[in-house]
C-alpha cells in the first residue's frame, strides 16, 4: 500500500521532497522554551491564527494531540545556497515544501483520514484568518507549525536519526504529519 509505514519514507521522496524518515511519537518532547520564541512573533502569525499559538491550544493540548498518533513521517526540502544571503533560493525552497506538503497532507489523508500536518511555518491558505471571531474555514487543509506545538525541529529530527544539518550553504525546511492507524 501506497504510505504504508513501511514504504512511506521512500513514498513521499516521489513528490520532490529531498529528504524523509520516520517519526516514533514518543520522540516529540513539547518545549516552553520554543513556544517562547513564537510569542515574540518574529513571523507575525501569533495570536492571530487558528494554526500557531494559542490558537492551535496549550502545550498540554499539542502535546496530548500529538500523543494520540501512532507514528509519522519527516519531510524535508533542502536547497543549496550561493552563499548565505541566498535569499531567493531560501524562498523558492520553501515556496516548494509548502506545495510539496499541501499535495502529500492531501494524499495521506485518502489513506488516514485523521492526519496532523505540522510544518515548517504556520497556514497561508487565507489572507485573513477567521481566528479569534470565527472557527477555521479550512480546518482539514490547515497546516500548524512544528515549533507552534512546542517542537524544536532540530531535536526532532536527531531524535528520528534524520538529518537537520546538510552543511554550509544550504537551507532546509522540515514538517512532520503524524499518522493514526
Amino acid at each position: 500500500m501506497k504510505y504504508g509505514k513501511d514504504t512511506i519514507a521512500e513514498d513521499v521522496l516521489e513528490l520532490g521532497f529531498s529528504h524523509a524518515g520516520l517519526a516514533e511519537v514518543s520522540t516529540l518532547k513539547v518545549m516552553p522554551e520554543v513556544r517562547d520564541m513564537c510569542a515574540v512573533d518574529k513571523c507575525r502569525a501569533y495570536n492571530r491564527t487558528w494554526t500557531c499559538p494559542p490558537g492551535c491550544g496549550t502545550l498540554e493540548e499539542c502535546d496530548a494531540k500529538m500523543k494520540k498518533y501512532d507514528w509519522g513521517v519527516l519531510v524535508q526540502t533542502t536547497a543549496e545556497l550561493e552563499d548565505s544571503m541566498d535569499y531567493e533560493a531560501m524562498m523558492e525552497a520553501n515556496d516548494q515544501q509548502k506545495e510539496n506538503s499541501k499535495k502529500l497532507l492531501k494524499e495521506l489523508r485518502e489513506v488516514y483520514p485523521d492526519v496532523l500536518a505540522l510544518c515548517s511555518a504556520g497556514c497561508d491558505i487565507c489572507t485573513t484568518c477567521t481566528f479569534p471571531d470565527a472557527p477555521c474555514r479550512f480546518p482539514d487543509k490547515a497546516l500548524s507549525a512544528m515549533e507552534g506545538y512546542g517542537l524544536l525541529v532540530s531535536d526532532v529530527c536527531k531524535q528520528n536519526d534524520l538529518k537537520y544539518y546538510y552543511g554550509p550553504n544550504t537551507v532546509t525546511y522540515t514538517a512532520l504529519f503524524l499518522i493514526r492507524e
